[in-house]
């Protein structure tokens, strides 16, 4: 772990990933606080966690710094607010503006104004790969026992169409069949992209009988990599072998893996793979 900071305190959203944060970095006793964000966190997989709203910035600071905290980790799964029903806290309120004017140029824009809010108030970000490096994306295979050599041409076009988008700001995947684009992830996220992929004709996909065709996930070009890295897990498996493919691809070392073990086992049981490979593939 960093040395630059002595407590952390997790802000978690849905998924596996902020229980997997929160339990690495409370083996290592540095763990301050945890703030369950209401409707995207279960607070009942943690330890006595603070429950708020996605709009009480001010009170988020008040928690963090009266658990003595000098950093904050953001993990799981937050969509981006309806800000005609957004309600937030006085400092929330304060912090609106930029977050409007922020939201208009992407996603990214908007993860960089909330990081300098917290920064703003003395709280060093870490990235969720900082805590717990094992959860990193290797190089070369993760999961699976399949000739991914025979689906190096999906990969490399997956991966290239990913960072196209990702330079708009519009999403971190894609979906790429025999040298055909099937899908490219925006607001709906990964799950719901991989739904419409297995909703397509099988005359251009594969089938859980037949797979082909790869997922590739990868981080914007230019984004704050503190702060919502690409995931995979056993889900992400399941629903790549639902959408008929033959495999993942995520760039190494900029993607994380939520137990590693679990996603090798569900590859190899739905006859899929899971790599990592260069951010140039």
């Amino acid at each position: 772990m960093s040395s630059g900071w002595t407590r952390l305190g997790l802000i978690a959203g849905g998924g596996a990933l902020p229980r997997l944060v929160a339990q690495a970095c409370a083996a290592d006793g540095r763990l301050g606080c945890v703030i369950a964000l209401q409707g995207f966190a279960d607070p009942a997989g943690f330890d006595d966690p603070v429950v708020r709203t996605i709009g009480q910035f001010g009170h988020v600071v008040k928690d963090l710094h009266a658990a003595g905290c000098d950093a904050v980790c953001f993990a799981g799964i937050v969509t981006r607010p309806d800000f005609r029903s957004f309600v937030p806290d006085m400092e929330g309120a304060k912090l609106l503006p930029r977050l409007l004017a922020a939201a208009v140029r992407g996603d990214d824009a908007l993860l960089r104004v909330v990081v300098k809010a917290f920064e703003d108030h003395g709280l060093q970000v870490v990235g969720a790969d900082e805590l717990s490096s094992s959860l990193l994306a290797p190089s070369g295979v993760i999961g699976g026992d399949v000739d991914v050599e025979a689906h190096r041409q999906d990969i490399d076009k997956a991966m290239q169409m990913a960072a196209a988008i990702g330079v708009l700001d519009a999403g971190q995947g894609a979906v790429v069949c025999e040298g055909l684009v099937l899908a490219l992830e925006a607001q709906e996220g990964t799950d719901a992209m991989l739904e419409r992929v297995a909703g397509l004709p099988e005359t251009i996909r594969g089938t859980r009988q037949t797979p082909r065709g790869v997922l590739a996930k990868r981080p914007k070009p230019q984004q704050e990599r503190r702060i919502d890295l690409p995931v995979v897990g056993v889900a992400t498996v399941e629903r790549a072998a639902a959408a008929g493919l033959a495999g993942i691809a995520v760039e190494a070392g900029a993607a994380l893996i939520l137990g590693r073990e679990a996603v090798d086992e569900a590859a190899r049981r739905h006859g899929i793979f899971v790599v990592g490979v260069s951010a140039h593939s």
